[in-house]
This record gives C-alpha cells, structure tokens and sequence, in this order.
C-alpha cells in the first residue's frame, strides 16, 4: 500500500465548481478497485488550495484509476479550474501514531 497526494490550486471563483464535481464523484473514486481510502483537504490560509490524500493497494491500481474513464471524466472537469500547475507525491508510510 502506498499513498497519493495531490495539491490542487484553484481559481477562486472556481472553488464551488471543483467541490460540486468532487462531491459527485468521491464515492466512485473511493470505490475504485485498489483505492482503500480517500479524503479531501482544504489549506486554512490559502482557502483555494486543496488536496486529495488516498491509499492505494498497488501502483498499478493507480495506473488503472489514472487511465480510467472514471479519471479522465473528473479530469477533464477539474483541469480548467486550476490557477496553478497542480503538483503530486506518491509516498509510503513510514509510522502511523494513534
């Protein structure tokens, strides 16, 4: 298992537009073969900048959701709204504290 963030930068007057497609698509996303987890974080000062942070049970389930139409349809949606290149990390967990 690995986990993948995303920061996302949006135009501001783009936010609601983002969070509508998000909302219609999280369940799918998080019901992808291979996603174990997902959630959407939101930066407390910079109020247009997000990110997704999920966990996946293989690279190649990442690949498969990342060539999917499922991804290509939010994508597609997403990608206009972006102020700012979005940026990504593929990280494994090291510790987890409880």
């Amino acid at each position: 298992m690995f986990v993948r963030i995303v920061k996302m930068s949006f135009e501001p007057d783009h936010i609601d537009q983002f969070l509508e497609n998000f909302n219609l698509n999280k369940t799918k996303i998080r019901a992808f073969p291979g996603c174990e987890f997902l959630e959407l974080y939101r930066d407390k000062h910079n109020t247009n900048v997000f990110f997704t942070y999920s966990y996946w049970q293989t690279e190649s389930d990442l690949e498969n959701y990342r060539h999917s139409e499922l991804f290509k349809s939010v994508w597609s949606k997403t990608k206009p709204l972006f102020n700012a290149k979005p940026e990504a990390w593929s990280v494994d967990k090291v510790a987890t504290l409880e």
